[in-house]
């Protein structure tokens, strides 16, 4: 045997003590309440942001939809 054993998936991530620590005491990142840190301002240009993002989506599925509908009304 090698000197250097690996012991499962664990090896060169920190060992089964930091593992304990990050699932039971870190945890994993939360997206739950991601816009409270900043200013009023900043929450607002967030929510702004993600409504126009939102509606460029909407509107390419209906640009698609059309032109299969298009497409489809040719043959």
């Amino acid at each position: 045997m090698s000197g250097e054993e690996q012991i499962g998936d664990a090896a060169g991530k920190g060992g089964r003590l930091m593992d304990w620590v990050f699932r039971n005491l870190a945890g994993p990142s939360q997206a739950t309440g991601a816009v409270q840190g900043g200013s009023r301002q900043a929450r607002e240009a967030w929510k702004q942001d993600l409504e126009r993002r939102k509606q460029w989506s909407r509107e390419q599925r209906e640009r698609k939809r059309a032109e299969r509908e298009a497409r489809r009304a040719a043959r």
